[in-house]
């Protein structure tokens, strides 16, 4: 009972604001492939191998969220990321690039 005390106003956040959702299916539904794979990732060859693996796979789910499809972003990203500078890479970013023109 003290917990619930405690977190009362993060608990009642959705009723006073409505961009607060009750509950966070998007999250866990993203979550639901990691935990698929939680095995096969385990030999990922190294902990910097891990971390590019998540750090991919971030990505992809980025893409999903914002209905970019992925491997059509990635084939953009590589073919331009050698040339594009490095003060603008945050225009690379899923919900950024306009596949729709190409």
């Amino acid at each position: 009972m003290t917990l619930t005390l405690k977190q009362w106003n993060a608990l009642n956040l959705y009723c006073e604001n409505g961009w607060a959702e009750i509950d966070n299916n998007i999250a866990e539904n993203a979550l639901r492939g990691v935990a698929l794979g939680r095995k096969n990732w385990l030999f990922a060859g190294s902990d910097a191998g891990g971390e590019c693996a998540a750090l991919l796979y971030s990505l992809i789910g980025t893409c999903k969220l914002n209905g970019v499809e992925p491997e059509a972003w990635l084939r953009y990203v590589i073919g331009h990321i050698q040339d594009w500078p490095a003060n603008r890479v945050r225009d690379l970013l899923p919900w950024k690039v306009d596949l729709t023109s190409l």
